[in-house]
């Protein structure tokens, strides 16, 4: 039977679609467009979304396990669709916050939605909670290429970002082995690091100078709403990052413990997406 891979040009989803690929696993891409696509050869691809339910029966017909992106607002119907289609097990992306406190502007409060329904679905779950991720950071691409300049609040927060490839890696294995189900694996980069580390690390993939601006909090929030991001959002990330800042973040070894190998470093990330700082 297939695995079925929702997202599957995302972030995470088409990484894991190569992992499986790699393993030799037969996969179903479930893809918005799939002309545009550009899957390897030999994955079957499905036209469809998992906001648009209507589009999943054929895409889940004959499928035993499922690498779910999490949308919590059409999780509901994804699990009752599943149900009807005889799908066992969920690999759910999900994140490190998924048991916190709901609060305003949250990622997690989505997390637990499509987490509580899964398991409340009855199926063999498991859930990959990666926390920041070291994408995120590609936000920072024009000021750098522009002024040389990283302007943010918190420059001494210390987080354990993720590489994408990493998370893709870990839930290969989840999906091609035994014994991990009613797992809840909390996933991190190898290492602590600091927001000024981070742009230090960019800086010497580049070979020049990059600056690091620290803004106060009202600045950095007057910016990011500028920017769009919703003022709750913006509180939200900004509490983690002063959160952060007074109680680092300490690393997990989920990735290597899983895979067998140590998880990307920032450095090495910044030398592999340096021409996006260029």
């Amino acid at each position: 039977m297939p695995v079925l891979v929702t997202g599957a040009t995302g972030n995470v989803g088409r990484l894991l679609v190569d992992e499986l690929v790699a393993e030799e696993v037969p996969v179903r891409a479930l893809t918005v467009n799939p002309e545009k696509a550009a899957l390897p050869s030999g994955v079957e691809v499905a036209k469809g979304y998992l906001g648009r339910p209507e589009t999943l029966p054929a895409a889940l017909a004959g499928v035993d396990t499922v690498y779910l992106a999490p949308l919590a607002e059409t999780v509901r119907e994804f699990t009752e669709l599943a149900k009807q289609a005889g799908v066992r097990r969920v690999v759910v992306l999900s994140g490190s916050n998924a048991d916190d406190e709901p609060q305003p502007g949250s990622s997690g409060v989505d997390f637990a939605i499509v987490e509580r329904a899964v398991e409340a679905a009855g199926f063999a779950w498991t859930y990959l909670r990666p926390g920041v991720f070291m994408n995120n950071t590609l936000g920072w691409a024009e000021s750098i290429r522009t002024e040389g300049v990283v302007r943010e609040a918190f420059g001494h927060a210390t987080q354990t970002p993720i590489d994408l490839g990493d998370i893709a890696a870990v839930a290969a294995r989840v999906i091609v082995e035994d014994g991990h189900v009613g797992a809840k694996y909390t996933l991190s980069g190898p290492e602590a690091i600091t927001q000024v580390e981070q742009v230090e690390a960019i800086g010497t993939a580049l070979g020049r100078h990059v600056r690091f601006q620290e803004l106060t909090r009202a600045q950095a929030r007057q910016e990011w709403i500028g920017a769009g991001v919703p003022a709750d959002v913006t509180d939200w990330l900004l509490d983690g990052f002063a959160q952060s800042a007074a109680h680092p973040q300490v690393p997990t070894d989920t990735v290597e413990k899983l895979t067998g190998r140590r998880a990307k470093t920032y450095a090495e990330w910044a030398v592999d997406n340096v021409d996006a700082f260029r």
